[in-house]
């Protein structure tokens, strides 16, 4: 009876996240389940950041639509200068910060705000962009196309990561496609911002 009281009693039940690797490897962070939550797996994280390895250090990121903060927190483990995370959700972007004490990472910033509004008076230049929304909502395209005005630096790198069977959702032509991959239903690529 006690267990059940217990439960019921909690906000929101919790799951958890993993990084990876470098100076966090291994350290499990609780996570919000809440709906439309869709962290990043460890197996699509794990090929992600092979990809981004000549490029992470002393990177300056930013994780648009942050959520669990599962690739924002592993860039900084793995020697990304500074992250910042841009989460709707109040309960997820308490959570976020919750993990940022846990980390003593404070070369972290979270923003609880909607990601375009932030990416609409955003005034920094980014080196690495993290663009996985909500899906069915066309936000990478709108995400992307506020990122072109201002927000990238000129050789800078953007991981989208969307419902593989969006094909509606088109990115800005002088990004340079580098990779791509296809997991399930999700479809997930990694350009880089080119002179237009």
């Amino acid at each position: 009876m006690s267990k059940v009281k217990k439960q019921s009693e909690k906000s929101a039940p919790k799951g958890h996240i993993r990084i990876i690797a470098g100076q966090h490897r291994g350290r499990k962070l609780p996570v919000l389940m809440a709906d439309g939550l869709r962290p990043t797996t460890d197996r699509v994280k794990e090929t992600v950041f092979n990809w981004l390895m000549p490029y992470i250090q002393d990177a300056n990121c930013l994780d648009c639509f942050a959520g669990s903060g599962g690739l924002g927190f592993e860039a900084i483990s793995r020697g990304a200068n500074s992250a910042i995370l841009v989460e709707l959700n109040k309960a997820a972007a308490q959570q976020l910060n919750d993990n940022k004490a846990l980390l003593k990472a404070n070369n972290i910033r979270v923003i609880q705000q909607n990601a375009l509004n932030f990416l609409h008076s955003n005034q920094q230049a980014y080196s690495l962009v993290f663009i996985d929304p909500p899906f069915r909502k066309g936000l990478a395209q709108k995400a992307a196309e506020l990122l072109v005005e201002k927000g990238l630096t000129d050789e800078a790198l953007i991981y989208v990561e969307m419902e593989a069977d969006d094909n509606l959702q088109i990115m800005p032509s002088h990004w340079q496609l580098l990779k791509e991959k296809v997991a399930g239903q999700v479809i997930y690529r990694l350009y880089q911002n080119s002179s237009e």
